[in-house]
């Protein structure tokens, strides 16, 4: 494998970290800026990690209306998902009737774990929403969480600076 030149490679990794469900842009925004090895400007680390995030929900839907699909034909994936997904359903029904996809968007708005792009996708499928429909309002809490995040990265690398 040929050398990658460190801005390559740091904008590599944050577009993978901002996919992943582990980080996504709140592992990834962080990473791109602090990193030893070729810390990025705020702006570049927000696009691209945004970017990756967003990119999320489409890939989460891909998933589940391809390898799922393949999955289930196995019965003990399709016991574990059942009862999974029946539990769930249940969770959210009433949440989602309340809040509807604004709720959504608030939800992925949030940079918590457990409340990012990959959670919303699959809280909007198992709510029975299409893509079409949730992808604006994932989207838009994404673009959200990248300027929270973004602000705390300043924030605290101002203080631990001082």
């Amino acid at each position: 494998m040929p050398y990658m030149s460190n801005p390559i490679r740091v904008i590599l990794s944050t577009l993978f970290f901002s996919i992943i469900p582990i980080s996504e842009l709140r592992g990834a925004i962080p990473y791109a800026v602090l990193n030893n090895l070729y810390p990025l400007p705020i702006w570049l680390a927000y696009i691209i990690s945004v970017f990756g995030n967003i990119c999320v929900t489409p890939l989460c839907y891909l998933f589940i209306n391809t390898i799922h699909k393949l999955l289930y034909k196995i019965k003990i994936y399709r016991n574990i998902f059942d009862k999974t997904v029946i539990k769930a359903q249940k969770k959210l029904s009433n949440k989602m009737n309340k809040y509807g996809v604004w709720g959504l968007m608030i939800f992925v708005a949030v940079p918590l774990p457990v409340t990012g792009a990959w959670t919303g996708a699959l809280a909007a499928w198992i709510s029975g929403l299409k893509l079409k429909r949730c992808f604006p309002y994932v989207s838009l809490g994404v673009i959200i969480s990248g300027l929270i995040v973004s602000i705390l990265v300043i924030t605290g690398s101002m203080i631990i600076q001082i």
